[in-house]
């Protein structure tokens, strides 16, 4: 006997009947935005976009910003990134062979950064200093710097995971 009862996820919320965000940040304080734009592109000058997009997923995920998430998944596709390792960055510790030493290091520092109290350990930031040189070490740190407070700014404006409006 077969069981006929169909179960099935909920549909997606569409933007139809998604919460409207609280503020439209980038309308409200356009040069913050301007600068948050521009700041968010300097860091990301010669950096893998792959990898970009593997340090971006972390912190959203770190900061449970469900809009940057969706964004940043959706984007990694687009790089050329496996739903696969998508699912792995949140276990990365665990499934470390799914990504190289580097990407390893950035996601550690990535955390690091995320979750601050006091300093980054000594241990993360040479691990991340063997990887990369100090430019793109830079660029990096300001990479993360960039996810978290986008990442804020979605949380405290209330952006809908999912909405096309971008930022």
């Amino acid at each position: 006997m077969t069981n006929t009862t169909a179960t099935t996820a909920p549909a997606p919320t569409t933007s139809a009947t998604a919460p409207e965000p609280r503020v439209l940040f980038a309308q409200q304080a356009p040069k913050a935005f301007k600068a948050l734009l521009a700041f968010d592109a300097a860091a990301r000058e010669g950096l893998d976009p792959v990898l970009v997009e593997l340090v971006l997923i972390r912190a959203s995920q770190l900061n449970g910003c469900a809009y940057c998430l969706h964004m940043h998944t959706s984007d990694a596709r687009k790089a050329g990134e496996s739903d696969e390792r998508m699912h792995m960055v949140a276990v990365w510790h665990e499934a470390a062979h799914f990504f190289t030493p580097a990407e390893q290091a950035a996601l550690a520092l990535t955390e690091a950064i995320t979750r601050i109290s006091g300093s980054v350990p000594d241990e993360v930031y040479a691990r991340a200093a063997a990887e990369f040189d100090e430019p793109t070490l830079a660029r990096l740190i300001a990479l993360i710097c960039a996810i978290n407070t986008w990442n804020r700014v979605a949380l405290a404006t209330g952006k809908v995971a999912g909405t096309d409006e971008r930022r």
